[in-house]
């Protein structure tokens, strides 16, 4: 059996846009992406509410820094074929980075990490497939609005960022953007449907990265 390690943020959590409780599990994408792949493969979801990928977050009540939880997370569920990587909508918060170029630099940092981490047990480097999360939408919400003040375009430039350093790094690449629309609730976080379109989507990139 394969495993698939889904690392991310609410996003891959499942926040709930409508109120702060979390979607059913069989609504989180990673969720849809295991029951579309069957059960020859293992998906494990690794989500945290305000990760970044590679940015310190003085205002959290744990570490939010994607590049530095990323190695416990890679031993903890290792062996792993493919690791699947979406971040950086909390990058574009303006107090973290706020711009689509930072966040690129800390998804190469992450795809290094995967690249030169050092295995619990003898195994090949898993594949890496970086997904470039929903473009951030306009919201009345005034708390979000704040947070994530000129997110909205910075954040539409990921999935192209995001696309050129896939080729460079010789590294998967999904936008989720092509199948999936933040909510206008908090211009940030996704209803079921929208979150379970991501995992549908990303099974066919899955299946071809893990050779199936």
């Amino acid at each position: 059996m394969k495993t698939v390690l889904c690392y991310g943020d609410s996003l891959t959590w499942g926040h709930d846009p409508a109120g702060n409780g979390r979607h059913a599990l069989d609504d989180r994408w990673p969720s849809s992406l295991a029951a579309s792949l069957g059960d020859d493969v293992h998906v494990v979801a690794d989500g945290l509410n305000g990760r970044t990928t590679a940015f310190d977050d003085f205002t959290a009540d744990c570490d939010r820094n994607g590049a530095r939880t990323l190695p416990t997370s890679l031993h903890v569920h290792a062996p792993l074929d493919l690791v699947v990587i979406m971040l950086g909508s909390n990058d574009m918060k303006p107090v973290i980075h706020g711009t689509a170029h930072g966040a690129a630099k800390g998804m190469k940092r992450l795809i290094d990490l995967v690249r030169s981490h050092v295995w619990p047990m003898e195994q090949e480097t898993p594949q890496v497939l970086i997904v470039s999360p929903p473009p951030l939408v306009e919201t009345a919400d005034p708390d979000f609005g704040a947070m994530f003040e000129g997110g909205v375009e910075q954040s539409a430039m990921l999935a192209s960022f995001y696309a050129d350093l896939a080729d460079e790094a010789g590294a998967g690449f999904y936008d989720a953007g092509s199948v999936a629309r933040c909510s206008p609730l908090d211009g940030v976080h996704l209803d079921p449907q929208n979150t379970r379109a991501i995992g549908r989507g990303l099974a066919p990139v899955a299946r071809l990265l893990l050779g199936q």
